[in-house]
């Protein structure tokens, strides 16, 4: 049922009223079974023009049917709710199927399911595929029950390892406590999805599944770029100048030396490879990069401005 009513009819999403009954008499002309003589695929296409024109011509249901989407509205309303209401007789003897043809069905004729308006379908055996009385007698299939999703806040070490995670989901009302392990590599705003999890079906169906999506606890060292981990190191004009070796501090709590060249220039960045986030499926692993920042004195003293004019002297 999940169909696009406003495409079924041609209509626009905007159309009023007067349109959507004018597009579904002329389909309802074309395809009324009186017209195609036991055509199986015309039968089908006539109960969709008519179960569309059942939503769309009802501005309540018009409604639903837009909020929800026609995925979620087929889950929702069975072909009972659909054509409650409906009076497919009275439309039908309005656009010329009544009269001694007997097109209209009457409500004797409907809980009977017999109709001269269909005598050349077999009568009854049509009207009852379209779901008997109202066309609403149709068994509605098991609906699947909501999925979940539960935003679950990590530190960059939990991402870089893994970790394993109780967390409480509210299913159906009731408050539920659920085991998640966390692979490595769950970067921001990724999901994984834990199967049959999420709420239960109101008649019986699969329950739905929960999804667990990855938000990043700030770090005050580590930005997080992709896979990638910058890090920023501040050093001196003369270790920039004549180049040394840093004590790096790497997100998964390893040291690392990494030597400074001279002549570094400020914003560079330094790449230590391997040592980033890993990707979820196992193939490689992110970078750090250390972004270099040169601490410039704001104030000099007497000796240190002797020293810097006998600099300049040389062309520094």
């Amino acid at each position: 049922m999940a169909e696009d009513y406003y495409k079924i009819l041609g209509i626009d999403k905007k159309a009023g009223a007067s349109q959507i009954k004018k597009a579904y008499r002329k389909l309802a002309l074309k395809y009324h079974p009186d017209k195609t003589k036991g055509d199986k695929p015309l039968e089908e296409k006539f109960k969709k023009i008519s179960e569309a024109y059942a939503v769309l011509s009802n501005p309540e249901k018009r409604n639903q049917y837009d909020t929800y989407g026609s995925a979620d509205f087929g889950q929702r309303f069975s072909q009972e709710d659909i054509f409650r209401n409906f009076d497919m007789g009275d439309i039908l003897k309005e656009f010329g199927f009544g009269g001694s043809r007997g097109g209209g069905f009457s409500s004797s004729q409907r809980r009977s399911g017999q109709s001269r308006g269909f005598s050349g379908m077999g009568g009854n055996s049509f009207f009852n595929n379209m779901g008997g009385q109202g066309f609403g007698q149709q068994k509605q299939p098991p609906m699947k029950g909501k999925d979940i999703e539960y935003e679950l806040p990590l530190t960059l070490k939990e991402i870089i390892n893994g970790t394993k995670k109780t967390i409480t989901i509210n299913q159906g009302g009731t408050a539920k406590a659920i085991e998640v392990k966390i692979p490595k590599g769950l970067t921001q705003s990724k999901k994984i999805r834990l199967a049959g999890k999420g709420n239960l079906s109101p008649n019986q169906g699969p329950p739905g599944n929960l999804y667990i999506k990855s938000i990043l606890i700030p770090s005050k060292e580590y930005t997080i770029e992709g896979n990638d981990v910058l890090l920023s190191k501040q050093i001196l004009l003369t270790q920039a100048l004549l180049g040394d070796t840093l004590e790096i501090l790497t997100p998964d709590a390893k040291t690392i030396n990494l030597k400074i060249p001279a002549g570094t220039n400020p914003r560079a960045k330094m790449r230590i490879p391997g040592h980033g986030i890993p990707q979820m499926k196992g193939n490689g692993c992110g970078d750090l990069f250390v972004v270099i920042n040169i601490a410039m004195p704001k104030k000099l003293t007497e000796k240190q401005k002797e020293l810097i004019q006998q600099l300049e002297k040389t062309g520094l």
